[in-house]
């Protein structure tokens, strides 16, 4: 069968044959599977007798792993006057362990035109296409989970509508807002808003009885220089008697500047606020990328560093106030890839964490995969 036949038959399952039939639609996806090994180093804090005791729990693993492995389709319709009906469906697929056809990937519809466009569903947040230029590694596990303080709620939204402006000589513009409904609490040990609607939210339900988060970016793109910042907050309560992480009730903003020019590409990012899951409230996050390409050969380095306004922590573990620190943690890591062709690649990438912390300890993880993209 061919592809635009297969892209058809498969769009006409997922979204209805009658729409799809007078729409330009592309069947995608990309399989990303790597061989990890992960030795980690995690403390957890208990107490006893009102003293902190730190107890080392160190495990190390050899694991097939899914690297974000996704399946799509993506449309157009023209419909006069310059306006276009625009979707998109992608759905995880997991090819390690099952799982398929989950994750908040990207699934939205929207239009646009001359002014821009408008989408609404689940999608990339203008955090992420302002400050993450430097997600350039393979593996899931660099990036997002370690060095980005987006990771929270600056990747993916569900429940989102975005504006995004035309390009303007190089500058761009994105303004998302998320409303994400209400539920019934079942946790009395929780803040009574902090339920979900669906196990898929990411965002609990009942934060604001309007608009639950906001996030604004804007971005200029002048031939190898890029510049991008953006800002995004959580309109919920603060919730005083409880340490929550992330604070629900916070704000985060960041800037990011790159240059690709040839075979050399380099990126900085700066993020600071407190709607992040690496620390409990404000934290101040550096990530540093190079890269360089020879032939089929790319080389890519990175270094990470983000720390914690609040460097110790009044928490009650078991019933008992324990004192915890939360500091410094620092990332590395080293990359290889070799490129078989225009769509399949094999990578070798290195992760090393060191943190300052006893909430989560040291990680490192040497990952080998393969990726094709159709």
């Amino acid at each position: 069968m061919k592809k635009s036949a297969l892209a058809l038959a498969v769009a006409a399952a997922l979204v209805g044959f009658g729409t799809v039939a007078r729409a330009d639609t592309t069947l995608y996806g990309s399989a990303r599977v790597s061989l990890d090994y992960t030795d980690t180093d995690s403390d957890y804090a208990r107490a006893a007798n009102g003293d902190l005791v730190r107890t080392a729990v160190g495990s190390a693993a050899w694991d097939m792993f899914n690297n974000a492995s996704r399946l799509g389709v993506r449309g157009e319709e023209e419909l006069g006057g310059g306006l276009s009906a625009i979707y998109q469906y992608e759905f995880g697929v997991d090819i390690t362990e099952g799982g398929n056809f989950v994750s908040n990937r990207p699934k939205w519809v929207g239009l646009k035109g001359g002014f821009g466009s408008i989408t609404a569903g689940t999608q990339w947040t203008p955090y992420y296409n302002a400050i993450a230029i430097g997600d350039i590694f393979n593996s899931s596990k660099v990036f997002a989970r370690t060095t980005y303080l987006g990771d929270a709620f600056g990747l993916r939204m569900d429940n989102s509508l975005i504006y995004t402006t035309p390009n303007l000589s190089g500058f761009s513009a994105q303004a998302m807002v998320v409303a994400n409904g209400s539920c019934t609490p079942s946790d009395p040990d929780s803040p009574a808003d902090l339920c979900r609607v669906s196990a898929d939210n990411k965002l609990p339900g009942n934060l604001s009885d309007d608009v639950d988060m906001w996030n604004i970016g804007l971005s200029y793109k002048n031939g190898p220089f890029f510049i991008g910042a953006s800002y995004m907050a959580l309109q919920g309560d603060g919730f005083d008697d409880f340490v929550t992480r992330p604070t629900w009730d916070g704000d985060q903003w960041g800037v990011a500047v790159g240059y690709n020019n040839g075979p050399f590409a380099v990126s900085l990012a700066y993020e600071n606020g407190d709607v992040n899951a690496l620390n409990f409230g404000d934290t101040e996050n550096i990530y540093l990328t190079g890269q360089y390409t020879f032939g089929s050969n790319i080389i890519r380095a990175a270094y990470g560093f983000n720390t914690a306004k609040d460097d110790r922590l009044n928490l009650i573990v078991g019933g008992d106030p324990v004192t915890v620190l939360q500091d410094e943690r620092s990332t590395w890591v080293l990359g290889y890839q070799y490129n078989f062709s225009k769509r399949t690649r094999l990578w070798v990438e290195y992760l090393g964490q060191e943190v300052d912390n006893d909430l989560v300890g040291a990680v490192q993880t040497v990952s080998i995969g393969t990726r094709h993209d159709f």
